[in-house]
């Protein structure tokens, strides 16, 4: 940019405009010359045309939006000097994403530069294919990038970029790199001196033993001589030296790569690695430096990872505690955070628990700490860690916590508190005076499964019933009392301590009649004081009560039934039917005498059963209760983000739950499936889980790209528009030794589409053959039919169907004849279980023989995140409940989604209801908004709800804000990138079902015509029989 001075002038003039307009009138300026000077090409010389790209970088990054001028800065790329060179290659990485039709056009270019021997350019072309490198790029440059990793002639400069680069080209399309064999070439670059490329090759590493650890097996020792390396600071540059810490990120990268093999078998092996261990362990302290706290911390972390990873001597595990007991107590929040996290994490670890109970008063006392974030994972740590031992303690001192809590906290403090009662109550008596404090400290918090359980407990327990009716009795004493207290057993949002005396007193109140102030009359009089206070859903339990005690005063009161029968009266005109009812009945049943006694007899006991609050506690452990490693696939690659949001190892919330709302008996599992464009030219493995990634907030909370936004191009939009022109013709992929081109009848990317949408129609068809589909999706099971036609007059030979599943789908595929006679149909059923959520989708490998030629063809499966949700409408008194429940991430996430193709209102709605996810009307206050719920089902979640809200921008329809809650991270988040894939490539309507009107599909020949296309627009089966 030296010696631009049209350059320096327009930066100069930008810099002084007094306010925002004049910035803006001064950018629209220079972007319309620069508009008329593109469009002039005799005058445009490669000077100007370098300086006006520029001045457009500028524009950009002062936030403003350029959508022209791309291909001018493409066309630099092409440019035979170095300034015009790289200004196009900074340029296109800034202003254009992967997903850019310009980009197609660079890719001999980008390859050429990739290929040749000036290392400038190399230099220059991959770092545009690191960084904005997609699908395509991994297709065309994939092995020219491999020959250059694992060249020796390279400069180490130009091998570090190609190993980040190869990197990308893996992470978008797994398919088109070929690292069969890599182990070896692995190990080798693991021996590589120089430090730039052994840390990229490592970065390199970590993805490829994520997908398959058993193949790279040869690099585990490697990984562990890169620590004994960097641990005795031997033969470490400087400039890889960061605040005396030799490499940080190295040595995190090689113990992450470690963590995804399951164990250690050479000793000599395990015994150098936890050397290295100890000695960072030994090493680590807090010291007054920032920048190097974060380092060694960052390694620190990462090496306690490894070490619970590899289930270490009961000694090292007491190092690590003893060691993280002293960062709890230090005064630094963000090391006192990670501290209590980590020792949260080392739960999981057997024989650690009495080793962390000598912290236990740290902990406690950092409930009290300033930071909210530190006192939600004290609470978790001290959840994790309760037993029998010290659980009075910990109790007592959550209750008193609980007075001072943010409300925010308070239902799951007030949760995990009654749970800890419940489990480790030394007698029942004090689980009732835990649980009566713990209503009157937190009423409006307490959920009504904790006083269902109290009174399950004492109407089971006859020795408990006189206790418990006395300190219902005191608490009713109080001037203030919450409205849970009165009433009894009906359903409330909000209110408990009421509800518990009112029922207690109700049937045991006749326990306490000899003592003072116990009498029926006074009992009456005391929750009578309460009913003009409480509301509406309390009033029918307070009448039952009122009942229950004219039904044990014996002899009867006059005085008393006068009191109670006038209460009855009043309410008998009562517009609450409730109410009313329950006034007339007992009024009149309250005069039979003896009937009255048998009809309100004592409750019965309530037959044994699991403490609905302790399956939630079970629930919790089931899905924490994993290995750090586990725990860092299914949320962050990054150690920060790890220790940010991970599930309690007992005691976060449990997920939200919704009943069966289809006639569905059995709701349990969803799947993730893979998207790969259908009609794939090169062979395909079966797709590997990719792992469970969480997005962070936009709002309240931090916006943060999701950490492996490596899955979200290698998926592709799943839902109904899908996959670009060019693999329209793709499906044919030869077989033997020969190459036969079959022509394809119509669009296998839109067909595959269609029938995401839809349960029945064609999913591929050429001259010889047509497959078509018809399925039924009920919760998580789904029964897929493949029709097969055999168009010809002669048979198909060898024919041959493998489903390729996806890890979250169970799919089982009856066998397909070996041939399909002439004009013949064939049917092969295809049952479908949904494990877990995901986006991934099933493939079906398809060939067959046709006289000599053999075709072959791998097909998506349209069983998408979409066929296993249920439309469900809520009102908002059922949605905000839910919707505040949700508290943030993993179970609720954000996101500014921008490339929104503008869409009205009532459209979005509609494409919203197209894929059974079910606009809400009226519950947003503001008409630009949409809110949206639907029902998941999958067998690890059984029947989700999912609840959205979509945040639109009248100015400008091409960017919105997208927030998605459920009850599971992973739901979450597939949810979340599946609306924002639909929104970004919104489907054409019915143009996806139907080809359109001005389209011009091949022509098929006059055997493959339908007599009634419209007649069999919708069944595969009555289309194939039409041609045969």
């Amino acid at each position: 940019m030296t010696g631009m001075r049209g350059l320096s002038v327009f930066i100069s003039d930008v810099r002084n405009c007094q306010n925002k307009e004049a910035e803006r009138l001064r950018v629209d300026k220079e972007l319309g010359n620069i508009r008329t000077c593109f469009k002039n090409e005799k005058v445009l010389t490669p000077y100007k045309k370098k300086k006006y790209v520029w001045k457009m970088l500028y524009i950009h990054m002062l936030g403003y939006d350029v959508d022209f001028g791309h291909m001018e800065a493409v066309s630099l790329i092409s440019a035979p000097k170095y300034p015009e060179k790289q200004v196009g290659y900074i340029v296109t990485s800034c202003l254009l994403n992967e997903n850019h039709d310009f980009l197609k056009l660079a890719i001999n270019t980008v390859r050429n530069d990739i290929i040749g021997r000036n290392e400038t350019f190399q230099c220059l072309a991959l770092t545009l294919v690191g960084n904005i490198g997609g699908r395509d790029f991994a297709e065309s440059l994939a092995p020219d990038v491999q020959k250059l990793l694992i060249s020796s002639s390279c400069r180490p400069l130009v091998r570090k970029k190609a190993a980040l680069c190869l990197l990308r080209l893996f992470r978008k399309n797994p398919d088109a790199v070929n690292v069969d064999g890599w182990a070896d070439r692995m190990a080798q670059l693991l021996d590589e001196r120089d430090l730039g490329v052994l840390t990229s090759s490592t970065s390199l590493l970590v993805a490829l033993v994520s997908n398959n650890h058993e193949a790279y097996s040869s690099c585990l020792p490697k990984c562990v001589k890169i620590l004994e390396r960097l641990a005795r600071n031997q033969d470490v540059p400087q400039e890889y030296t960061y605040y005396g810490i030799p490499s940080p990120w190295l040595q995190v990268k090689a113990m992450r790569a470690l963590q995804y093999f399951p164990t250690i078998e050479d000793p000599s092996t395990r015994k150098a690695l936890f050397e290295v261990l100890q000695r960072i362990l030994m090493g680590t302290d807090v010291v007054k430096n920032v920048n190097k706290n974060n380092a060694s911390h960052a390694v620190l972390f990462e090496a306690l990872s490894l070490v619970m990873h590899l289930d270490a001597e009961k000694e090292m595990m007491s190092q690590c505690v003893a060691l993280l007991g002293k960062f709890i107590s230090v005064r630094e929040p963000n090391i006192r955070y990670l501290g209590l996290e980590n020792m949260t994490r080392m739960l999981m670890v057997t024989d650690v628990q009495d080793i962390i109970k000598k912290h236990q008063s740290q902990i406690i006392t950092s409930l009290k700490d300033p930071d909210i974030s530190i006192r939600r994972r004290a609470l978790d740590l001290l959840y994790g860690m309760c037993d029998v031992s010290n659980a009075k303690d910990i109790v007592e001192e959550l209750l008193q916590y609980l007075s001072t809590a943010e409300f925010s906290m308070r239902e799951e403090l007030s949760l995990k508190a009654a749970i800890l009662a419940e489990k480790f109550a030394p007698d029942l008596s004090w689980y009732v005076d835990v649980i009566l404090q713990l209503i009157d400290k937190a009423g409006d918090f307490v959920s009504d499964d904790i006083w269902f359980r109290v009174v399950q407990f004492v109407t089971n327990n006859e020795d408990l019933q006189p206790y418990a009716a006395s300190k219902a009795r005191e608490y009713l004493d109080k001037i203030a009392i919450h409205e849970t207290m009165v009433k009894g057993l009906l359903k409330s949002d909000h209110w408990s301590l009421s509800q518990v005396s009112a029922y207690i007193l109700g049937e045991y109140g006749h326990l306490l009649a000899r003592q003072p102030g116990c009498s029926a009359s006074e009992l009456f009089s005391i929750l009578h004081e309460k009913l003009p206070t409480v509301s509406t859903p309390t009033i029918p339990i307070l009448l039952s009560t009122y009942a229950k005690l004219l039904m044990h005063t014996q002899p009867p009161d006059p005085e008393l039934q006068k009191k109670i029968w006038a209460v009855f009266k009043k309410y008998e005109s009562c517009i609450d039917v409730e109410i009313q009812q329950r006034a007339v009945e007992y009024f009149e049943l309250s005069k039979k005498g003896p009937a009255f006694m048998d009809v309100l007899a004592e409750m019965p006991k309530f037959p044994e059963r699991q403490s609905s609050l302790i399956k939630k506690a079970e629930y919790v452990e089931d899905t924490a209760d994993q290995s750090a490693i586990k725990l860092r696939a299914q949320q962050q690659p990054s150690n920060a983000l790890v220790l940010a949001d991970p599930q309690p190892v007992n005691g976060a919330p449990p997920p939200l739950k919704v009943p069966i709302l289809s006639g569905s008996t059995d709701p349990e599992s969803v799947a993730r499936s893979v998207s790969h464009p259908n009609g794939t030219l090169s062979n395909i493995d079966p797709p590997t889980p990719s792992p469970d990634l969480l997005s962070d907030l936009l709002g309240p909370l931090a916006i943060e790209a999701p950490p492996g936004a490596v899955s979200n191009e290698q998926h592709g939009p799943v839902g109904v528009e899908g996959v670009s022109d060019e693999v329209d013709g793709s499906a044919i992929v030869p077989v033997e030794e020969q190459t036969n081109t079959v022509e394809l009848l119509g669009n296998i990317a839109e067909r595959f589409h269609a029938l995401c949408l839809k349960d029945s129609g064609v999913l591929y068809e050429d001259p010889h053959i047509q497959i078509g589909i018809k399925a039924e999706w009920r919760g998580h099971h789904g029964r897929l039919v493949l029709f097969m036609g055999n168009k010809n007059t002669s048979p198909l030979t060898s024919v041959q169907a493998l489903i390729l599943p996806p890890a979250h789908l169970r799919l089982d595929l009856s066998p397909v004849p070996d041939t399909i006679p002439p004009r013949a149909q064939v049917q092969s059923p295809l049952e479908v279980m949904n494990i877990r959520p995901s986006r991934d989708v099933a493939v079906l490998d398809f060939s067959y023989k046709f006289g000599t030629n053999v075709v072959s063809a791998k097909l998506r499966i349209p069983a998408t995140l979409n066929k296993f949700l249920q439309p469900l409408q809520l009102t908002s008194e059922e949605f905000f409940p839910q919707w505040r429940a949700l508290s943030g991430p993993p179970l609720k996430l954000q996101e500014v989604v921008r490339g929104v193709r503008p869409l009205a209102l009532p459209e979005m709605a509609n494409l919203f209801n197209s894929f059974h996810v079910t606009i809400c009307p009226g519950l947003d206050p503001n008409p630009n908004n949409l809110v949206a719920s639907t029902t998941f089902y999958s067998e690890s979640t059984g029947a989700m709800l999912c609840l959205a809200r979509i945040e639109t921008d009248p100015a400008d329809r091409t960017q919105l804000r997208m927030t998605v809650g459920s009850g599971d991270p992973t739901l979450t988040f597939e949810l979340k990138e599946f609306i924002k894939e639909q929104l970004i490539t919104i489907p054409m309507g019915s143009r996806a079902l139907v080809p359109a009107a001005g389209s011009a599909p091949s022509p098929a020949p006059p055997v493959a015509q339908p007599p009634s296309p419209a007649a069999l627009a919708d069944d595969p089966g009555a289309m194939l029989a039409g041609l045969l």
